[in-house]
């Protein structure tokens, strides 16, 4: 197995693979981030409702969108680790920050238009918005902290071909995907759940 630093490139007859922790853990940083400084700017107008029923109702977004996020589509992760194959000598392992840029370039304007509409809610429910999205952004975090879970009781990691993730390099869980591949728990840059590894992996 080889690692490519710069995208999913091909090689003599192997696959790019992304880790299917780091794709799904990709979009939790900047949904937090985004949901709390939406919801810190959306406190200042008071709304329709006023800022205590908006809080509450925030609140109730956000351990909705948390629960919904780290919840949906469980059995297909499932499954498709227990069908998980080994990786081949001549696939590539993308590097985790190449599966994160891809990742949110790809949803850079969806990310944005989030945000906006996070905002723009807060005229007439307070807080409620900035919340919602800071909910997604903890579910994806906590759904890449089950997948790492499950990499630990398999000791292996999961990875995804890198030509059967969607057009913005995410849903590695998607109809598209027929199957993962598996490899050694020290391969790539990036610790079972996604995260970055505090040590030097083996090459």
């Amino acid at each position: 197995m080889a690692r490519e630093g710069r995208g999913g490139r091909e090689g003599r007859g192997g696959h790019g693979l992304a880790r299917v922790a780091v794709v799904v853990r990709a979009g939790a940083a900047p949904l937090g981030w985004l949901g709390v400084i939406a919801a810190g700017t959306g406190a200042v107008p008071s709304g329709l409702t006023g800022r205590t029923p908006g809080i509450m109702a925030g609140v109730v977004l956000f351990a909705g969108a948390a629960a919904l996020v780290a919840l949906t589509r469980r059995k297909r992760y499932v499954v498709l680790a227990r069908g998980a194959v080994r990786a081949g000598r001549h696939d590539v392992l993308q590097d985790r920050r190449v599966s994160v840029r891809t990742w949110r370039r790809g949803h850079r304007w969806w990310l944005l238009l989030a945000f906006a509409a996070a905002l723009g809610s807060a005229f007439a429910v307070p807080v409620a918005g900035g919340l919602l999205l800071a909910g997604a952004g903890l579910g994806l975090r906590l759904k890449a902290a089950w997948i790492g879970r499950r990499e630990r009781a398999l000791d292996a990691l999961l990875w995804v071909r890198v030509d059967w993730l969607d057009d913005r390099g995410g849903a590695p869980a998607g109809n598209a995907v027929k199957g993962l591949r598996a490899t050694g728990v020290a391969a790539g840059d990036a610790a079972p759940g996604g995260a970055r590894r505090r040590t030097p992996a083996a090459v």
